[in-house]
């Protein structure tokens, strides 16, 4: 069963909402209304139970010329070796490199983990998106066998 419900938008906002299901290849309105609902409700919950389980995928791009970047690095990463699945590295040029980790854990430890890493002098961009673990999902420390 679908709930329907009817959105009234002022036409500039209507044009620009337009203009975005253009861009990101939505076929309809319904679905790109969903991802947006979706989204501010990972989000809600992100916020309201910072304890709860996530993953997370960390990436950033850094001069792996830095002084003693790569193995400051490395010892976060070993400080926290109970957050890490996996890390992807990769280098761009003779200079730069991009990482992506693959984390899980409790929402606010993989958040704390991200910022820490992002902090570090010689990090030229980063980002972090967490998502929730649906309630039941093996989380920290667990994986499924």
């Amino acid at each position: 069963m679908t709930d329907r419900f009817t959105v009234s938008l002022e036409p500039a906002l209507a044009a620009e909402f337009s203009a975005l299901l253009a861009r990101k290849g939505y076929d309809n309105r319904s679905e790109a209304v969903r991802d947006l609902i979706r989204e501010a409700l990972t989000r809600e919950r992100l916020e309201r139970a910072p304890e709860g389980d996530c993953v997370g995928v960390l990436s950033y791009l850094y001069d792996h010329h830095e002084r003693e970047l790569s193995k400051r690095l490395t010892e976060v990463q070993h400080a926290r070796h109970d957050l890490s699945v996996t890390t992807l590295h990769m280098h761009l040029d003779h200079d730069t490199c991009v990482e992506a980790a693959l984390l899980r854990g409790q929402a606010s430890e993989v958040l704390a983990f991200g910022e820490t890493v992002m902090a570090r002098p010689g990090i030229q961009h980063g980002r972090l998106h967490r998502i929730p673990l649906p309630d039941g999902t093996p989380g920290r420390g667990t994986r499924s066998k």
